[in-house]
Formats: C-alpha cells, structure tokens, sequence
C-alpha cells in the first residue's frame, strides 16, 4: 500500500509508506474510494477513550473488494461495498440478540500494519480507513449497488445510520411522537431524518450554532432553537401539550447536553444517549425527581443497527430520493489534505468532510 495517514504521540498526522498485511481467512481487503472523517476519529486519536498508538484512524468508508479470504463466502472481487466499524460474529449472546454493534466475541488483531521500518501501526477503530486499502472482518461490509456513489455511501458507515438507528432502531419512536434532537451536526441531522421517516411530530431541533438550525429545517426538523435560549423548557412544553417532549435524542457528547435533555422530557419520556462523551464524564440528576415520573435512558451504539439488513434499504431510500446524503457532504479533500479536512470538522465549520482516493 502506497499511503495511510499515521497518527503518533505529540505529531501532527503524517502520510507514511506502510505495508499492509493480506486477508485472513475470514477477511477482505478493500482498494478505499471514499472516507469520511467522523468526530470520533478525532477524538481517538486525541486519547478521549483511550486507545493505542501510532495508529491509522478512520472508520466511514466505502471502496471495492479487491481480494477475499479463503473462507470468505458471499463476496466476491469487484464488489462495491461500504466498509463499517461494526464486526460480529453472528453467533454469541449478543449477536442471537440482533445486537450486533455489541458482539462480544474475539477477533484476530489489530495489529495488520507497519511503517518502512517495520515498526507496528493499529488499525484505529477496526478499520484504518484514512489509508488507500483495509483489511477488515467480512462482516464490516456490506455490499451496493455499483449506481451508488462512493462519497455518499461512506457516509452510511457511521454518521448516518448511528443517528437515524438511534431513532428507529433503539427507541422505535412510535408514529406521531414528539422528537427533541439536541446537537444538528452530522449524527443529528441524521435523527432529525430518522424521526421524519417514522412520523413524528413536532420534531424540534436545538443546537448553539444558528447555521446548523437553519441546515436542521432542511432535515425534518419543524422547529428549531438555540439551545441556550431563556425559557427554552417553556418553548418545549408550549409545543408538546404542556408536558415535555416523549423522546430526547443527544447527538453530542456533551454531559451538559444529556441533563439539559432530562429537564426536556415529560413524564415517562425517554432520552436517548447517542453522543459519546469523553472516558470518565459523570452525569448528575436529581434521582428522586426521575424516578418519580417514570423517565427512562437509553443509550444506543451505532444506532443499534444490523448493517447487512438496515445499510441496503438505506441506499434504497436514498435512491428514491428519500433519505438526504448528497446534502451532509460538506467538502471533498484528497488525501494529502486531510490537515485541512480535519481542522475543519474540528472547527464545526462543515457537516461532513470525505477523503477521495
């Protein structure tokens, strides 16, 4: 492999010759077209939730099989597919239990590259995408349609189907329920989609930044406030019966954001944790208050999703025009410039920035 993007102890993100190793029995590798950069790239290789380095990060991505392992059936060289984090085995506790995201089981490590040198480079996040080819789980992709765009697809890797899984998959938000999303970046807009598609109504959008309220209408949101407005639990109850909202979705991972979103709720209501705040961030609420009025929290990884059946039907719903991700798409960047892709997501200036190899 020509280039990956490393990133080390106390450097910036370098391009590095690395050798890739070759599939395992039970892998695939993957010639990369498109990655998205998602926060939680960032916030790994920025030692959030700990982890390993040097490491090659990156985990939205789509390309084409370009070789199979030996047990690989199903797959096939050629096929254009869009490469997850999510890898399960498909037959432990979880697994039996359509949780998929949380498959227990163990798989072979992540040790697959090297520099020059022969110096040991992880594969951040089971993917390391930011790189022109992986070798991951046949598990982690799905296959598409060759109509589909690359660029697009990578999208369906994270962003889009842990926000709108948050929606219809975790919370199963019934048809006609009142949806608060806190946070319209890239995962938000995505459950602001989600609630649109199961019905629900109002769907309110919050956030700090006025741009992304405006952005937030587009995606289905039929209000949309500042989220540090005065008498925004006013604003909430005025459009929802005088009661709270039934369903709190936090798209952020912000603690302050998940107790804002509690005090949004009404009676029995649920909030759903979708943002992952930084290793050892502690919630705090009045626990007598919430147990009283019977609230509930969820917390919902990768939109509990089972990619093999939720991806495709995504793709269909985007080519009838359905499902917005064109729209998320904020620049394009090859991938000499992700500094400059990087920086910007950092920022919160774009929605999503992709690599295109």
């Amino acid at each position: 492999m020509k280039a990956a993007v490393c990133y080390e102890f106390g450097k910036d993100l370098l391009i590095e010759d690395v050798k890739l190793d070759s599939p395992r029995a039970n892998e695939v590798k993957v010639t990369l077209k498109a990655c998205a950069i998602c926060h939680s790239d960032i916030h790994y290789a920025e030692g959030a939730w700990g982890g390993v380095l040097p490491a090659v990060y990156g985990h939205e991505a789509a390309g084409v099989i370009s070789e199979v392992g030996s047990a690989v059936k199903g797959l096939k060289v050629g096929d254009h597919v869009v490469v997850s984090l999510i890898r399960f085995c498909g037959c432990c506790y979880y697994c039996n239990q359509g949780h998929l995201p949380l498959c227990e089981s163990e798989f072979p490590s992540a040790e697959r590259l090297q520099d020059r040198d022969g110096k040991t480079i992880y594969q951040g996040l089971r993917t390391g995408a930011f790189a022109e080819e992986v070798v991951v789980d046949r598990s982690q992709v799905v296959v598409m349609p060759k109509s589909m765009p690359f660029d697009s697809a990578s999208l369906l890797a994270c962003g889009v189907i842990t926000g709108l899984g948050a929606v219809t998959h975790t919370a199963k938000v019934p048809f006609g329920s009142s949806v608060v999303v806190i946070g319209a970046g890239g995962v938000g807009l995505n459950s602001l989609q989600g609630a649109r598609l199961m019905g629900a109504e109002p769907i309110i959008a919050l956030d700090v930044v006025p741009e992304k309220l405006e952005t937030a209408k587009k995606f289905g949101a039929t209000y949309a406030f500042n989220a540090k407005d005065e008498g925004l639990k006013e604003k909430i109850h005025s459009l929802t019966q005088g009661r709270g909202a039934d369903f709190v979705f936090v798209t952020v991972g912000s603690v302050r954001a998940m107790e804002q979103g509690l005090e949004l709720l009404r009676r029995a209501g649920s909030l759903v944790m979708v943002g992952m705040p930084a290793s050892g961030a502690k919630m705090t609420f009045e626990a007598v208050d919430f147990a009283d009025a019977a609230k509930h929290i969820m917390g919902s990884k990768m939109g509990s999703i089972r990619p093999h059946i939720e991806i495709p039907k995504l793709i269909e719903l985007y080519l009838a025009g359905r499902l917005k991700l064109d729209e998320l798409i904020s620049n394009r960047y090859p991938l000499d410039q992700i500094n400059q892709a990087i920086h910007e997501v950092k920022q919160g200036q774009v929605l999503r920035n992709v690599i295109l190899f």
